[in-house]
């Protein structure tokens, strides 16, 4: 294992995204062979390195000392969500081919947005994932507000 591998910065910070999953080797192999991650470390915790981030993956569990009364558990209602992943790609037609091709499943083709062109999909533990190109926004055109608000 290299030391520049592992989300461990010499100065400052980096951010790293945590997933409580069910089956580490599954979600390990989405991040890793689906997404085109490179796995750093194979568990506890599990690191994938995916472009310039990192994924960080471990089966949930109950409290522990430094984190007294949280109990960590993946999603269990998969259409309801309080965060996401973000990935933004270069090209987001491409990108959804080729990950569809290795068995990611979409809930819906790119669709453009004005700002962006955008779609989501999910991880084998039911995490959403949205991935975008910029495409609008780099001229100053924005998406429309979010539905229910003014």
């Amino acid at each position: 294992m290299d030391r520049d591998d592992l989300p461990a910065p010499d100065t400052g910070l980096i951010l790293t995204h945590f997933l409580t999953v069910r089956d580490v080797a599954r979600s390990r192999s989405f991040y890793a062979d689906v997404l085109g991650g490179t796995v750093v470390l194979e568990e506890n915790p599990c690191i994938v390195k995916l472009a310039n981030g990192w994924i960080i993956m471990n089966p949930g569990g109950g409290p522990t000392p430094d984190k007294p009364g949280v109990t960590l558990r993946p999603p269990e209602d998969v259409n309801t969500t309080s965060s996401f992943l973000n990935i933004r790609v270069a090209d987001v037609q491409e990108c959804y081919r080729a990950w569809s091709a290795k068995g990611a499943e979409f809930l819906t083709p790119p669709i453009d947005r004005k700002a962006e062109l955008r779609c989501y999909v999910r991880d084998p533990d039911g995490y959403l994932i949205e991935v975008g190109q910029a495409t609008g926004m780099l001229e100053g055109i924005l998406a429309d507000p979010p539905a229910g608000t003014a």
